[in-house]
């Protein structure tokens, strides 16, 4: 398989879950915003600029700190190469680019899903119709993820899709659950208030875990609770455990296709190796903040010896 083709598989499936992520996280910044008494605090919309990385660059522009320009800012701005107008507009570029190598079903649903969306996003959203906006967004995405798992070829094409998935997803989950730890709260004083429960419900949410983590836990919310449930249990699909052992069986099926293992194999089984032997106790010792970004730049490691490995650039 040719690099290039390799390359825009792997950074469609990237930019789809991206934005899919994108507006779940938005979502819950809105969200988190509606918990506070004070309506007019912005500490949670420039959280969600925090953990995006577009908090500098957004500044540098002039932005103002008011939630209708941060929010078109991130789904909309011709400006900004990380807003879901852009994502979706790479991953239909991406998508046309290996077109021989999807099937019509997956084509057909990212070109649709790039018209719908660049119509919607063709004016400014409104606070009142945010949240259809973000829904819309979410089940887009997840169409064009049903048709690349209901008819793609097992092969090597898809264990790329696979491979940009949940990659983008495992760091997805460590921003937004740094965000509430690092972020959010005003001080430590309010941790175990109502403000800190609402906020890790809100959290949940955000990465669709809300139900599944209460019927594990019948409802009792603990924020040591959510953290291990986030990070370690091998059950939820946004886990970071979960994702990294995706990751692993989809390179295992690489390594076959091209008969050996590559640097990348090397960082992701040491990598997922830690993860599987620690525990909610280590996190908390070492700090979950440290824990993350350290999971982060690993992550960002191992994309980019995928990269190098199977040469993208080619």
């Amino acid at each position: 398989m040719l690099g290039r083709s390799a390359y825009g598989i792997f950074w469609m499936c990237r930019y789809l879950e991206r934005a899919e992520n994108t507006a779940r996280l938005l979502e819950a910044g809105f969200r988190m915003a509606l918990t506070r008494g004070d309506r007019t605090s912005t500490d949670e919309w420039r959280s969600v600029l925090v953990t995006m990385g577009l908090d500098e660059p957004y500044f540098e522009k002039g932005g103002e700190l008011s939630p209708p320009h941060i929010f078109n800012y991130i789904l909309r701005d011709k400006d900004n190469p990380g807003s879901v107008l852009s994502m979706i507009e790479g991953a239909r570029t991406n998508a046309r680019m290996v077109r021989t190598a999807i099937t019509r079903e997956v084509w057909e649903a990212t070109n649709e899903s790039w018209m719908i969306l660049r119509d919607l996003l063709a004016r400014p959203v409104r606070e009142t119709n945010l949240g259809e906006v973000l829904g819309l967004i979410g089940r887009q995405c997840t169409y064009v993820r049903g048709a690349l798992e209901g008819t793609m070829l097992r092969n090597e094409i898809f264990n790329f899709a696979r491979i940009g998935t949940f990659l983008e997803r495992a760091d997805n989950t460590a921003r937004i659950l740094d965000v509430k730890y690092h972020v959010l709260l005003p001080s430590s004083a309010w941790v175990g208030s109502s403000l800190d429960h609402a906020q890790w419900e809100t959290l949940l949410r955000s990465v669709a875990g809300d139900r599944a983590y209460r019927w594990l836990n019948a409802g009792r919310m603990d924020a040591s609770g959510i953290a291990a449930f986030l990070i370690l249990d091998q059950r939820f699909p946004k886990s970071l455990v979960f994702c990294y052992e995706k990751l692993r069986s989809n390179m295992a099926s690489l390594a076959r296709q091209y008969d050996g293992e590559t640097r990348a194999h090397a960082l992701l089984r040491d990598a997922g190796s830690r993860l599987h032997q620690t525990t909610i106790e280590d996190i908390v010792e070492v700090g979950l903040h440290e824990f993350i970004t350290d999971f982060v730049d690993c992550n960002v490691e191992i994309a980019n010896a995928i990269s190098q490995d199977y040469r993208f650039t080619e």
